[in-house]
């Protein structure tokens, strides 16, 4: 998008590109009919010598599980669908308005955010249908925040939101070849957020550069930092980098290959690189469980109540929803995530306690204890694997990622475009303890302004299949 473009014409080019190519990716779930209307407004009063922000016109995608009033609202539910739009926007739509950004749309998403059935497919949802990868139609997104990686992929906008508890962000990021941030939680407030886990959930920026991600992420946490001062040029010198090769290298020979390149990278920047760390495994999967089961419940609760009378109020209402529209909310994969989740007996029971303790001491403490034994500044890993053959009968087939001792920790990462494996995109992840957000920012704009030098700029996609 050019930035000396009216916002009127940028979105008009953007909702031209949508119409040219969404149909191949299905992104976009829900286009907003106020967008150019909204545009035209904002440069009246640019015109006029107001202007909001460094933001101001420029169009934004939201992902669809985030409150926007006057727009549906579904999480990709149909049990959403039927309802009237929320009354209000979510804190961080409310931020995006008043830095002058036009909200274009919302995004498709793995329904409820890819926890309601184990054998999901990242980019289904039943009100969104199948978003498919730009750089390989019958390869994945990634999930949930697959809309909003695969709309900036596409070149449906520069500027999306997405949310993550574990994955969410980074994943779709990598698989899509953008930059992808997740905040630390509690940065951005999580107000109007359809929720999994509020010990774990945060929305954040997925864009083309990492400078992009820093000028939003300034407004989605109001303003208080300016995080764009963080993008300093390529030199990485009296910076320590820990590289924890275990448990987070070795599941995709490709992708080790790119990421090694990457360090090498990271080293003629000036960074000293500590090798061969390792990060404690992050719990079993039964503990992680635990956790999110157990503040869904009362998570959801809280946020239906903030919805149209008449509607869903509790999991129990969405599950028997689900049943009674199984042909459609059932077709490929059930909900047996959400009756776990309906089942548990409150925060204060043992089996949340125990688990939300091994959590911290995975992530947390795992994190912050190879940071201080090694004065490091931050760690970096691969993100996920390339991106996985679409199969919504047999679900996801990934093979590794890097987000889960963060997510458990409640801490920040940043995925970059690393490079290329068979054509598809891989990414690097940068990570660090909490509020280490401006560090991380700082390394990944380093390292993609070097990349960008060697190799010049990443491939745009060719929206055809992989073979």
């Amino acid at each position: 998008m050019s930035s000396t473009l009216s916002s009127q014409a940028l979105v008009e080019e953007l909702q031209a590109r949508s119409r040219e190519v969404d149909p191949l990716v299905n992104a976009i779930c829900t286009p907003n009919p106020a967008a150019l209307t909204d545009a035209v407004q904002l440069d009246t009063e640019r015109d006029q010598g107001r202007v909001r922000g460094p933001l101001h016109g420029v169009p934004v995608l939201v992902k669809d599980n985030i409150d926007t009033a006057g727009l549906l609202t579904t999480a990709g539910s149909l049990a959403l669908a039927e309802q009237p739009p929320p009354p209000q926007d979510a804190v961080l739509v409310q931020r995006l308005r008043a830095a002058g950004c036009v909200i274009l749309g919302k995004t498709n998403l793995s329904e409820w955010a890819n926890f309601r059935g184990s054998s999901s497919s990242s980019g289904w949802s039943g009100y969104g249908g199948l978003t498919r990868n730009p750089y390989a139609l019958n390869r994945s997104a990634g999930g949930s925040s697959s809309g909003s990686g695969a709309a900036v992929a596409a070149g449906l906008t520069d500027f999306a939101i997405g949310t993550e508890t574990n994955g969410s962000i980074v994943c779709p990021a990598a698989l899509n070849g953008i930059v992808g941030l997740k905040p630390t939680v509690g940065l951005v407030s999580q107000q109007g957020i359809v929720p999994i886990a509020h010990s774990q959930d945060t929305a954040g920026p997925m864009t083309r550069t990492v400078r992009q991600a820093a000028a939003l992420l300034n407004v989605l946490t109001g303003g208080g930092t300016d995080y764009t001062e963080h993008c300093r040029g390529d030199d990485l010198s009296n910076v320590r980098i820990g590289v924890p090769r275990g448990p987070l290298w070795g599941y995709s020979l490709g992708l080790d290959q790119v990421i090694e390149q990457a360090l090498e990278t990271l080293s003629r920047c000036g960074a000293t690189l500590v090798d061969h760390l390792s990060l404690p495994t992050p719990g079993g999967d039964e503990d992680q469980l635990q956790v999110l089961a157990h503040e869904m419940k009362i998570d959801m609760a809280a946020y239906l109540a903030t919805r149209a009378p008449g509607g869903p109020k509790t999991l129990d209402d969405l599950i028997a929803f689900n049943r009674d529209h199984a042909e459609v909310e059932l077709k490929w994969f059930g909900q047996e995530l959400f009756e776990r989740a309906a089942a548990t007996e409150g925060l204060d029971s043992p089996a949340y306690v125990s688990a939300r303790l091994t959590a911290l001491r995975a992530g947390r403490d795992g994190i912050d204890d190879l940071l201080r034994d090694n004065q490091l500044d931050a760690l970096v890993s691969p993100s996920y694997s390339p991106a996985w053959s679409i199969d919504l009968v047999n679900g996801d087939n990934v093979l590794g990622g890097s987000s889960s001792h963060a997510a458990l920790a409640g801490y920040p990462l940043l995925s970059v475009p690393a490079g290329l494996v068979s054509g598809l995109p891989v990414g690097i992840t940068f990570s660090g303890t909490g509020r280490s957000d401006a560090t991380l920012i700082r390394l990944a704009h380093a390292f993609e302004t070097a990349r960008i030098k060697a190799d010049g700029p990443f491939p745009t996609p060719e929206f055809t299949q992989w073979v």
